[in-house]
């Protein structure tokens, strides 16, 4: 299983999961008690509720990018196209935009530390 921590504007927002199932999103419990919370994009609305995927969410698979920049990360990283995980991982640190994408070691160091 990979896991990634989602930024938003340089506040942990959730937690993005990726296993045999597919994709999952959580919002933080912490983030969406902040009175200026808000959504990652208008597809992910702010909720308690997971949201569940068998493919990449559209959302994230739109942050990794396309064309020269692609290849670029594919031939340095030695990483597939299909992968849409391992290239999130590795191109989206740093984000244009207010979102950025940081992996996540250790699930249960980092979920204890939001509650």
């Amino acid at each position: 299983m990979r896991k990634a921590e989602i930024y938003m504007h340089d506040r942990a927002a959730g937690i993005l999961t990726e296993d045999e199932e597919g994709y999952k999103f959580t919002y933080h419990e912490k983030y969406l008690e902040e009175e200026n919370a808000k959504a990652i994009s208008l597809t992910i609305p702010l909720s308690r509720d997971p949201y569940r995927s068998k493919t990449m969410f559209p959302f994230f698979d739109g942050l990794i990018p396309e064309g020269w920049l692609l290849e670029i990360a594919e031939r340095n990283w030695k990483l597939n196209t299909r992968d849409r995980m391992g290239l999130l991982l590795a191109c989206c640190q740093d984000c244009i935009g207010a979102v950025s994408i940081k992996e996540v070691v250790n699930l249960n160091d980092r979920a204890e530390s939001e509650e």
